[in-house]
């Protein structure tokens, strides 16, 4: 019989129980309905054990979908009572089949419920033997006992399951989240995340086939990139009975206690030195945290206004040291000190107003007051709603400098608000020549900042030529830059204007064109020579028409991803429709993205929807980062998608690019309004070796509607703005006006502080998701497969029906055909009435979890190395000939299936216009007195009489059938093409 063979090693930091700081704990082993434990080690908080617990295998190919529960206690009263210390859930799925393969693992404990107090990891070795097992300590069976301390945790957890035996029917019920986690240093991967199985999918059963026709199913992909849904302890989740009464106005994430000092200013501080100068700075310490503020140079009245936070979970003191110290070249002097007690802190929950800050008396170091000296302070508990939250200095962030801190604080950030320039170059009069041997061949350029367009030569040769050519860019509030107007011949610039874009005219929504003007033009050697300006009487002008059109919507994003598609006018806005709210909670098991340096991840997330950015905190040295952060955006059309992407911060030592480590895109349209999602989303990220999971996102999104009927008529509005179908822009210009878009988004927000970068907005907004990619294109045709697959199978079920492969389900179509045929007032009410019978009863198996990246559907599991290098190439290439050499034929082979499907789609076509044009004098008189001979015979016979004759002649027994093709079908092969005069 096989064996699964759990081996406990050991366990560090644990949590006191035994109420004298210290705990006796043991480790409980729970498998398919075994369970078996450890010794018990008494008062130690890092105890080892070394044990192997040995658990029979009823069916081994059952363990991929069965869980090891792992529970560490503290064995009080001599095994009669036990306290919860923590567990470890561990889906079967990741025990290898063999000792070899096992690896140590250290586990983070995880809680309970919202009440658990529970820290520390323990370390085990998980795997499977096949056949009989000896030489194992032998362990018996555990006794069971009460727990009383933790009750309400299992009642809180469990959702209202008081008793253990309810527990362990709802186990078969559960879905299990298993990664493959980075196995780095301190960074462990955490235990799966096991969350309740829906009830109403069990009762559904099994879907049948004949219900699905109406579904687009999905190819299954692999579990650990899926999207699990997760049950945090969340005020929004819990309702009222549940959630903190305090709670505010944050309940997408759970509250994070923080200690707030704030530093204002000093006055009268002592001097110090025996010039009598003070170079005064304050130093605030809680435990071995320690922060500072800056120093002023001979001020005894310094202003600091600086705001250090502190985490209440890791705060190692309960004494808060305020410290005023004398900035020195050999050692900084001791000026004076305030000391607070944390547990008499009081208490801030928002909406209340800051807490006002007030003078305090500085002490010597024995305690006593001094003569002069005060400094004030504001001293509070309080959670990431706090509005000193963003803006402070953080514990986590301590070892790092000034300059660096601002790189790691949550910002907000807005887009530019961008419009579309359109510039129609006319004509020009009165051109000097820069040859006056020849007639100029003028052509026009126009710049707007780092655009630059030319049009294209005039086709008249002479010294007022003209070009009527329309050209277009993207320009951004506020107007500050200039349109710069250059007439150029043969190179070299001839005449130059300068447009204020302040002085343009907004066209909002109308068709109607601005006036066109002629500008001026100025000779451009003025630079150079202004006396000989003076001389030339430089008359030269350009007939231009501008406009910036304020009614389009300037796509800065790829069309399938956008998130705002309101027009550029604000008088055009219209009132939004719901708010959006994301709770950014954490990510799990993300990959050492710095282990080359000796360390492991600081990690950040940026989220982008319409024209606002939010950034949240960095979090240094991290694989498990906790943000618990909080946002929201108004919703105006819930046809858009939000992106929230999680990078790794390069620019904290260095200056490199930040790393992707992996985004994920939720559509608004598919989220239920008043419900929150709490989900776990896999970070997959397509790299040249591959596809690669960097770990998971925890998020919690919910979707409010504030305007129903709004929202409804959404549906039956177009998705872009009037002048977008009224005027519509060439496409030859829909590409290069998004990519200007693109830059000029990226430029603006990598000027804010702490900057946005270029190369996050770029993965943010998909810069390259337009260029070729084999991978894409093998995704994007086996999704037209899949839908024509619905339609194969339709056609599939109704040759059954015609071959009586099952005679109860024809005889009932015969029926039904007849029945139609006899009221036929009834043939649409039945399709639109079967139409909603289908989509009630999809209903029952709708989807749950919002879409998310498919693995399978992007045909990334199955992509080569070379399709991945070719896809990661530049444009133009930058590979060898050879390569180069082999990916053209590839291409030239998959276009040649491409043309022969054209071709054979073409001579299709052709043969039913072949049909009446006597190309084939034959066919084509038999098929027009074959027509003749139709039209008597419908004009005399009723039309309900003819389609029963054929229906039952289509639906005729297999008896009455041949195998040959039938004769419209051979007369329509014979008719004619044109691919015989193909070269």
């Amino acid at each position: 019989m096989a064996k699964l063979v759990v081996e406990v090693l050991d366990a560090n930091d644990l949590m006191p129980k035994d109420g004298h700081g210290s705990a006796s704990p043991f480790v409980e082993v729970e498998f398919d309905g075994q369970r078996k434990r450890t010794s018990t080690k008494p008062k130690n908080l890092n105890p080892s054990w070394n044990e192997k617990l040995v658990f029979n295998i009823k069916n081994p190919k059952d363990l991929s979908t069965q869980t090891i529960e792992v529970f560490v206690y503290n064995d009080n009263k001599h095994g009669h009572h036990k306290n919860f210390l923590g567990k470890v859930r561990i889906s079967g799925m990741s025990v290898p089949s063999s000792e070899e393969e096992a690896m140590v693992q250290r586990y983070p404990l995880d809680k309970r419920g919202i009440f658990s107090h529970v820290k520390g990891d323990v370390a085990l070795k998980v795997h499977a033997l096949h056949g009989d097992a000896y030489g194992f300590q032998s362990t018996e069976p555990v006794e069971e006992v009460c727990n009383v301390d933790n009750e309400f945790d299992d009642r809180y957890y469990y959702k209202g399951s008081n008793e253990r035996n309810k527990k362990k029917k709802k186990e078969r019920e559960l879905r299990t989240f298993y990664s493959v986690g980075a196995n780095y240093g301190g960074g462990s991967p955490p235990p799966p995340v096991f969350v309740e199985g829906r009830s109403d999918f069990n009762k559904a059963g099994p879907v049948s086939s004949s219900t699905t026709v109406m579904q687009m199913q999905a190819p299954s992909q692999k579990p650990e990139y899926g999207v699990v849904e997760t049950r945090p302890p969340l005020a929004a989740r819990m309702g009222y009975w549940g959630r903190d009464k305090t709670a505010s106005t944050y309940d997408l994430v759970e509250p994070m206690n923080f200690l707030y000092i704030r530093v204002v200013k000093a006055m009268d501080l002592p001097v110090m030195d025996v010039s009598g100068s003070l170079d005064p700075y304050v130093e605030v310490k809680v435990g071995n945290y320690k922060g500072v503020t800056k120093h002023f140079e001979k001020n005894q009245n310094p202003v600091w206004n600086k705001i250090f936070a502190f985490s209440k979970e890791r705060l190692q003191s309960s004494l808060i040291e305020i410290t005023v110290k004398d900035k020195d070249i050999s050692k900084d002097d001791f000026v004076g000190k305030i000391t607070f007690d944390v547990n008499e802190v009081p208490q801030r929950v928002p909406p209340d107003s800051p807490l006002a800050p007030q003078w305090y008396k500085l002490l010597d170091k024995k305690g006593g007051l001094l003569k002069q000296g005060d400094i004030m302070l504001a001293v509070w508990m309080g959670t990431q709603a706090d509005e000193a939250f963003p803006d402070a200095w953080h514990s986590d962030a301590h070892s790092i400098s000034q300059q660096s801190l601002n790189s790691t604080r949550s910002k907000v950030y807005f887009s530019p608000k961008l419009y579309y320039l359109r510039a129609h170059v006319i004509a020009a009069q009165d051109l000097v020549p820069a040859d006056e041997s020849r007639p100029p061949d003028a052509i026009v350029r126009v710049e707007l900042g780092n655009q630059g367009l030319t049009t294209r030569p005039s086709p008249m040769k002479t010294i007022n030529p003209e070009w009527n050519e329309e050209l277009m860019y993207v320009a951004w509030e506020p107007f500050d830059e200039y349109i710069v107007v250059s007439v150029e011949d043969k190179g070299k610039v001839i005449g130059r204007v300068l447009i204020p874009l302040r002085n343009v005219p907004q066209r909002i929504e109308t068709a109607k064109l601005p006036d066109a003007k002629w500008y001026p033009l100025q000779s451009p050697s003025w630079a150079e020579d202004q006396i000989e300006m003076k001389k030339d009487k430089f008359a030269s002008r350009v007939l231009i028409r501008l406009s910036i059109d304020a009614g389009y919507h300037v796509l800065d994003e790829s069309t399938q991803f956008s998130s705002d598609l309101q027009p550029s006018a604000n008088q055009l806005r219209k009132a939004p429709v719901g708010i959006l709210e994301v709770g950014i909670l954490s990510a799990r098991n993300l990959q050492p993205m710095k282990a080359k340096d000796g360390k492991l991840t600081d990690a950040y997330c940026v989220a982008k929807y319409g024209n606002k950015w939010v950034r949240t905190r960095t979090l240094l040295d991290n694989l498990h980062p906790t943000w618990n952060e909080q946002y929201t955006w108004e919703v105006f059309d819930p046809y858009t998608v939000i992106t929230i992407g999680v990078f790794d911060n390069c620019h904290i030592n260095g200056d490199a690019k930040d790393q992707r480590i992996g985004k994920v895109r939720i559509r608004l349209s598919t989220l239920e309004t008043d419900r929150v999602y709490t989900h776990s989303y896999p970070l997959l990220v397509l790299t040249p070796s591959g596809l690669k999971k960097n770990g998971e996102l925890h998020l919690a999104i919910r979707f409010t509607c504030t305007a129903w009927a709004n929202m409804i008529t959404q549906y039956g509005k177009p998705l872009l703005p009037k002048m977008h179908y009224v005027q519509p822009i060439h496409i030859k210009h829909v590409d290069l006006l998004r990519h200007q878009a693109m830059n000029i988004v990226a430029a603006k927000l990598a000027r804010a502080e702490p900057p946005l970068r270029t190369e996050i907005v770029e993965y943010m907004l998909d810069v390259d998701y337009h260029m070729f990619s084999l991978r894409r294109s093998k995704a994007n045709f086996h999704r037209m497969m899949s839908l024509v697959s619905g339609v194969q199978y339709v056609c599939t079920w109704f040759e059954g029906i015609c071959q009586w492969k099952n005679p109860i389900t024809t005889i009932l179509v015969h029926m039904l055909f007849l029945i139609l045929i006899c009221y036929p007032e009834l043939i649409l009410p039945t399709i639109f009435i079967y139409l909603f019978v289908i989509g009630l009863w999809n209903y029952r198996v709708r989807p749950r979890n919002p879409p998310h990246m498919d693995a399978r559907l992007s045909q990334a599991e199955n992509a080569n190395s070379d399709e991945l290098d070719e896809e990661f190439d530049t444009f133009p290439t930058s590979r060898q000939t050879d390569t180069v050499k082999m990916r053209y034929d590839r291409l030239r082979t998959v276009a040649g299936r491409v043309q022969s499907v054209t071709a054979d789609v073409a001579m299709q076509g052709e043969r039913i216009l072949a049909v009446l044009s006597w190309r084939d004098p034959r066919a084509t008189a038999i098929f027009i007195i074959f027509s003749l001979l139709w039209a008597v015979f419908l004009y005399v016979t009723p039309f309900q009489i003819v389609a029963l004759l054929i229906g039952l002649y289509v639906l005729r027994h297999p008896r009455f059938r041949y195998k040959l093709p039938p004769i419209p079908v051979n007369f329509f092969k014979r008719l004619p093409s044109r691919s015989d005069s193909l070269l």
